[in-house]
């Protein structure tokens, strides 16, 4: 059994803030892998199902962002799981958009839903840091977090979730590369083949003449061709 966590702040006014891209990436593999409907439980909603050869609950906490710890922490005990059974799904202020990386253990850096799920199960859980780019100052972090994707990045948000999907039961078994694989396919597709290119046609003018034979310019040389042609 792996529990699959999306960190994100609950209600319509949220939906589609940066801070909440961990929703919408376990909402996309919720939909895309026939997940059971979500249900409230463990504080939150949960979702059931498979991911390959993985039984996965899908969890999104509903205490808002600084109490996810609570709903993690009581959905490991229900299940009896490890840390080490934990993957978590969250933005990630230090990676440009739409790159991502995995992570085990490690600190918060100041991720008020990672420090809430540090303080009730400890570190060594598994992570999944979805990259939403940084403001480029502290100030502004708080703004960029909870504001929503722009119309601009929405082709690169739609490639990025269908990327953590088609990845999603290789992010459950724990391998990265074939997550990696997953998600580059969806990034940066194959450009397809060029076409060949078309023969260039002969150009009449430099086209080798077919020799024909001198004509005779005497009756002599006349009457010897002829003669020629009946031997």
């Amino acid at each position: 059994m792996i529990l699959m966590v999306g960190l994100g702040n609950p209600g319509a006014k949220y939906a589609g803030n940066r801070h909440n891209v961990g929703f919408m990436a376990v909402d996309r593999i919720a939909a895309d892998h026939g997940f059971s409907p979500w249900k409230p439980r463990f504080q939150g909603l949960a979702a059931e199902g498979r991911l390959g050869d993985s039984r996965v609950t899908l969890l999104k906490p509903q205490g808002y962002m600084n109490l996810s710890g609570q709903s993690v922490g009581e959905a490991m005990r229900y299940l009896k799981l490890t840390p080490a059974e934990v993957v978590v799904l969250h933005d990630e202020l230090d990676l440009a958009p739409g790159v991502c990386r995995l992570k085990t253990g490690g600190g918060h850096a100041g991720h008020n839903g990672l420090r809430s799920i540090h303080q009730h199960v400890g570190e060594g859980y598994r992570r999944l840091r979805i990259g939403i780019g940084h403001p480029g100052h502290k100030d502004r972090v708080t703004g960029h977090v909870l504001s929503d994707f722009a119309k601009a990045e929405q082709p690169m948000l739609e490639d990025l979730l269908r990327g953590i999907s088609d990845g999603a039961a290789a992010l459950a078994r724990g391998d990265g590369a074939a997550f990696g694989t997953a998600l580059a396919a969806r990034m940066a597709p194959p450009k397809p083949p060029r076409p060949a290119a078309p023969p260039v046609p002969a150009d009449p003018a430099k086209a080798t003449p077919t020799p024909t034979a001198p004509e005779p310019r005497t009756m002599t040389d006349r009457l010897r061709s002829l003669a020629d042609r009946f031997r």
